[in-house]
């Protein structure tokens, strides 16, 4: 190898490796958000960086109060699901219900296939009708959900739906919500969050 071929390929490891620590770096720094429920706490993991519009859109009702006094109101389990031939396991919680909480527009779907993040076990992740309609509900993973993901089959248009975090703690605290009493899918009664802030 030549000293210039040599000097070229020193360089090129150099830049690759700071551009590796600055990954990590980033990734490191992700927000985390404590989920104070009535069952116990759940602490997850936002990813601002591989999920930025979706992140943002949840970190502005953390950061608004609209989750404080919210609800888990729905559970999702294997039991609860007759009418559908692909069954998956979440809960499903949102912001308090009433006429001053915060209201944001709906965001854009960031898909899976964009984003990299998949719905594994303790994945967050929004909630929403078609594409592009995602506000405040949220959901959480219980086991890995791929039909959750872009061409996953549960909804119909197969676009899947926005994962942007994952839990750090608290998934037997999930677990006891998914099995709590429901009527139909609705959890009877709603699961209160009592707070839901940013631990970073």
């Amino acid at each position: 190898m030549s000293m210039s071929s040599r000097i070229l390929h020193v360089a090129v490891a150099a830049v690759a490796l700071c551009g590796g620590s600055s990954v990590r770096a980033q990734t490191s720094r992700l927000p985390v958000v404590v989920i104070e429920t009535t069952m116990g706490t759940i602490t997850a993991e936002i990813d601002s960086v591989r999920a930025p519009i979706t992140a943002a859109n949840f970190l502005r009702y953390v950061d608004a109060g609209a989750y404080d006094r919210g609800r888990f109101h729905r559970a999702v389990r294997m039991d609860n699901q007759p009418r559908d031939s692909v069954r998956i396991e979440v809960i499903q919680g949102g912001a308090r219900v009433d006429s001053t909480r915060a209201r944001f527009p709906a965001i854009a779907l960031e898909r899976t296939s964009v984003t990299g993040l998949k719905h594994t076990d303790g994945a967050l992740s929004m909630a929403r009708g078609g594409p592009d309609t995602a506000t405040s509900d949220f959901f959480i993973t219980i086991g890995p959900q791929p039909a959750l993901d872009f061409g996953g089959n549960r909804n119909l248009d197969g676009q899947g739906f926005a994962a942007f975090g994952r839990v750090l703690s608290g998934m037997d605290v999930v677990k006891a919500i998914q099995h709590s009493p429901v009527n139909a899918q609705s959890l009877t009664p709603p699961v209160a969050i009592t707070r839901i802030a940013r631990r970073r």
